[in-house]
């Protein structure tokens, strides 16, 4: 019914740093990790401010994952999941939910749409951000954005409804070393902050065009515990049966998902599956949650759809420390 998959450990081409497990005795902190001043930034002219890099001790202790093998679920039909529980050693997934709630920006996107011919407008119960750019581009050097088989700047409304951006250093290590374990490449990073357990996301599935046929997203899950449910699309009844009904099958599964934890979704898993984190009342909901997902977008579609979504026409976002809340971001300029 499930299976585990090897451990792999090769990373000596991304760290070099020490690979010996220590005990998971880490308190919560009470605040973010202290940045220096001198510590180095990721910048680019679309930031609205500039993103550190990750902590030393944090990029150190990540030479370690995963701190657990990944278990196979794919007991039900067209169901393909691998789980990390966690991914992220216990010893650093506390300081790095702190750190990039505090230093990531974030949007909390509206935006409208048509149903039956009636426009509704949708305030979205989260926060969110996003980094990347689809396969048809690739960013220089020097940040601009450039063809991705000639090296040659892209025509000037190639992307007429967004600027898109590179990820930052602290999520690029992260991508870089998911692909390891994932035997996948990623060209964007989505963030999603739910800051109690009244923000959710309904059920959906990723199956865009734009993501190819059998995509793989690699979903990780920093801060407060939350439900991942998921369950499998209706069945379309059999062709000629007009009077037959839409069919349900298999049966909803449901992974508590922890800080640390990671879930990675391939196969037939997008085109077949629904996944949802449900709103909650209690419990530690309300402490905040980050979500990370990893996945490829083939087209400039694909772009100009995640910056709609999850960056939109709105305020800047960023955590106040103080306040214990997201407040929205005003330029020292």
């Amino acid at each position: 019914m499930t299976a585990t998959t090897p451990k792999k450990r090769a990373l000596t081409e991304f760290f070099s740093s020490n690979k010996q497990k220590k005990a998971r005795t880490s308190p919560s902190p009470a605040s973010p990790p202290t940045i220096p001043a001198d510590h180095p930034s990721s910048t680019h002219p679309t930031y609205p401010f500039s993103v550190p890099y990750l902590p030393a001790h944090i990029s150190e202790k990540l030479s370690e994952c995963p701190s657990a093998e990944g278990q196979a679920i794919n007991d039900q039909s067209d169901l393909d999941l691998l789980y990390f529980r966690p991914f992220v050693p216990k010893s650093i997934e506390k300081d790095l939910f702190e750190f990039l709630r505090s230093q990531l920006f974030f949007y909390r996107v509206q935006y409208k749409i048509k149903r039956g011919g009636i426009e509704t407008q949708i305030n979205t119960p989260r926060y969110t951000t996003v980094f990347g750019l689809d396969e048809t581009s690739k960013f220089a050097p020097d940040g601009s954005i450039v063809e991705a088989t000639t090296s040659k700047p892209v025509a000037p409304n190639k992307y007429p409804t967004c600027k898109p951006r590179p990820l930052p250093q602290c999520l690029d290590e992260l991508r870089t070393l998911t692909e390891v374990f994932t035997e996948s490449t990623y060209n964007f990073c989505l963030v999603n902050y739910y800051a109690t357990g009244a923000d959710s996301i309904s059920y959906h599935s990723d199956d865009e065009r734009f993501l190819g046929p059998l995509p793989s997203i690699a979903s990780f899950s920093f801060g407060a515990k939350r439900d991942f449910v998921m369950k499998h699309k209706p069945v379309p009844p059999t062709v000629g049966d007009s009077s037959a009904a839409e069919v349900n099958t298999g049966k909803p599964l449901k992974l508590p998902l922890a800080s640390g934890d990671m879930v990675l979704m391939r196969g037939k898993t997008q085109a077949n599956w629904l996944h949802s984190i449900p709103k909650r009342k209690g419990g530690e909901s309300d402490r905040g949650r980050i979500n990370i997902t990893f996945r490829k977008a083939m087209v400039k579609g694909g772009t100009e759809n995640y910056y709609q979504y999850n960056v939109g026409s709105g305020v800047v976002w960023k955590w106040d420390d103080k306040k214990k809340e997201m407040r929205p971001w005003q330029s020292e300029g």
